[in-house]
């Protein structure tokens, strides 16, 4: 069976979806990434959707399933790529992707998930008492 390549960069997984998902590669993909980012330890996940042309239910909930479980594991999931009639699709089945934030393409993928990581640094120091993030 195909697999879905998940790359590593930095502290990102992505994966690029090229080929129209069949239900099997869709369930594949949800066990291969929650295992990766066990392993590597990232905090952030891009599914870059460009190469779909159409999304079924099945897919559509399975997006929404990997959210929810990189989520658990203390990732955050952003969709990129995503075609107009994809988003249409997703609307007309009543698919709201909740826990799933959207960008444009990968680049701007990155820049969200960079600065949502500092963010959260930031808020990790201020809750340790980091005298040099913390006001006296």
């Amino acid at each position: 069976m195909e697999r879905v390549p998940i790359l590593k960069i930095g502290s990102v997984l992505l994966v690029s979806i090229q080929v129209d998902m069949q239900d099997q590669m869709a369930l594949q993909l949800q066990e291969d990434l929650g295992q990766r980012i066990v392993d590597t330890g990232c905090k952030g996940v891009i599914i870059d959707i460009t190469g779909l042309d159409i999304v079924d239910s099945f897919v559509g909930r399975t997006l929404s399933t990997i959210a929810s479980i990189s989520k658990v594991l203390d990732a955050e999931t952003i969709v990129v790529g995503m075609r107009p009639a994809v988003a249409i699709t997703l609307v007309e089945l009543g698919l709201s992707l909740d826990g799933i934030r959207t960008a444009l393409n990968v680049e701007r993928g990155l820049e969200l998930l960079t600065r949502n990581t500092e963010q959260d640094t930031i808020d990790d120091l201020y809750l340790l008492g980091d005298p040099e993030t913390t006001s006296p």
